[in-house]
């Protein structure tokens, strides 16, 4: 009976997707619903009830798929294998930045680990639930400028300190959430976000979403350290002297900081170079490079990171192939949903076509694409990062009864942000940039005629 519960959490987002793309999508279907689709709703489905051999299944489903379309369908770019062969080459940016970062930022977390600040954390964190629960609103914190997989590898590994490894998976959940939430209203905390500011919209628009994070924060928040509490509380030894590595320390922020440098950088001023070159994972793996004479990372760990890496590339890539041209009508409600889809399906493709299409408020999409992924342990590059240092947390039935709360933080805070701003959507940005642009040229003719 467990095992139907991740089918039907799953199956009730994929089925609202399939029925928005199979008005826009060719080729055979089955009751309507695109056999694309079909086959990427297997696949989720064996990750889901095969968790230990989820790697193996995402990549049988993409070798599935990618045939099935280059014999069948074909791609937006072309039919058969050329089709294929154009379609990874648009894609490898983004495969070869998630890989990069996957892997570099865990060996970033080993180094943080090693660094020995995770050991002075339990003198400063409160006592009782309240030590968790402030945990993971230092986790939110540090992914408003931090990248998302970084803040929720090191909020893991801090847990994994002053909880002496025992951590409850319900509060693994939660510290995913808190690293998702963190980033959805800052347009540098996230993919998402930042490729909504690329394309026009106001970081002002984008912050609103913390609204809704910070209520999601404390819905989620508090149940999961109450549960993380009662199964381990944190444990703390007063008169053990802990000593610091500085120079790890050091590395950490060395490489945190050329990542955010590069990404603002590189979106802000070569969005060209962005596009066509994994400028962020190669800046990442710079800087661990340029601090090996003073410190060593843990290679051995780059085996598992891989694998792991490897397993969200494929479903990312699988969806990458499914051909959802359009979003249904931008409405708060579709919007909610979208959320929910998040889950099963890549963000960043549904970000894309939310932007083509226009009509969204962007801080409910913010944070309805940024933090929905926290429902499902693959449902964000984060889950899956925490997954690789934590593979308990690789059961889609264990995620959902124990962090059952993330879900309904979601929807409180949601609902939370439309009851206190509103539901304001705004036009595709490139359409009002182009209007703007006319109209000043229009009040700006007549003076130049002029003189």
């Amino acid at each position: 009976m467990r095992s139907s519960r991740p089918s039907r959490a799953l199956a009730a987002p994929a089925l609202f997707l399939f029925a928005a793309a199979a008005q826009a999508a060719d080729g055979p279907a089955v009751a309507g619903i695109p056999v694309d689709f079909i086959l990427f709703a297997a696949t989720l489905l064996g990750v889901a009830l095969f968790h230990h051999h989820v790697l193996k299944v995402a990549l049988g489903g993409l070798v599935v798929i990618a045939v099935y379309k280059i014999v069948f369908t074909g791609f937006k770019f072309g039919p058969g294998l050329a089709g294929f062969g154009a379609h990874m080459a648009h894609e490898w940016v983004l495969l070869s930045n998630l890989l990069c970062l996957l892997v570099g930022f865990a060996l970033l977390a080993r180094h943080f680990e090693d660094s020995g600040v995770p050991e002075v954390l339990p003198r400063l964190l409160p006592e009782g639930w309240f030590g968790p629960f402030v945990l993971l609103v230092i986790i939110f914190v540090l992914s408003g400028f931090l990248d998302n997989i970084a803040a929720a590898l090191i909020g893991g590994t801090v847990a994994a300190s002053v909880f002496k490894r025992k951590v409850h998976i319900g509060y693994l959940a939660a510290i995913v959430a808190a690293s998702n939430a963190g980033g959805a209203g800052s347009v540098v905390g996230d993919t998402t976000t930042t490729m909504m500011w690329i394309d026009g919209v106001s970081p002002l628009d984008v912050v609103e979403a913390y609204v809704a994070a910070a209520v999601a924060l404390v819905v989620f928040g508090i149940p999961a350290a109450l549960q993380q509490n009662r199964h381990q509380a944190i444990v703390r030894n007063l008169q053990v002297a802990h000593h610091v590595d500085w120079a790890r320390v050091g590395i950490v922020g060395f490489i945190l900081v050329a990542a955010i440098v590069t990404n603002v950088t590189m979106n802000l001023k070569f969005p060209a170079v962005a596009d066509h070159f994994p400028a962020l994972g190669v800046a990442v793996w710079v800087a661990l490079l340029l601090a090996v004479p003073l410190r060593k990372p843990e290679w051995s760990l780059v085996p598992d990171a891989f694998k792991g890496s490897v397993f969200l590339l494929a479903l990312v890539t699988c969806a990458s192939m499914m051909p959802v041209e359009k979003l249904p009508p931008a409405t708060w409600a579709s919007t909610l949903a979208l959320g929910f889809i998040s889950a099963v399906f890549d963000n960043i493709p549904l970000t894309a076509l939310a932007l083509k299409q226009g009509g969204y408020d962007w801080g409910f999409l913010a944070y309805a694409v940024g933090f929905g992924g926290s429902m499902l342990w693959f449902g964000s590059s984060a889950g899956v990062a925490l997954s690789n240092l934590f593979p308990e947390a690789k059961s889609v039935g264990q995620w959902i009864r124990h962090g059952w709360f993330i879900a309904v933080g979601y929807v409180v805070g949601f609902f939370a942000l439309l009851l206190i701003l509103g539901w304001h959507p705004h036009e595709k940005q490139k359409a009002v940039q182009t209007q703007t642009a006319q109209a000043v040229a229009v009040a700006v003719a007549p003076a130049a005629s002029g003189r």
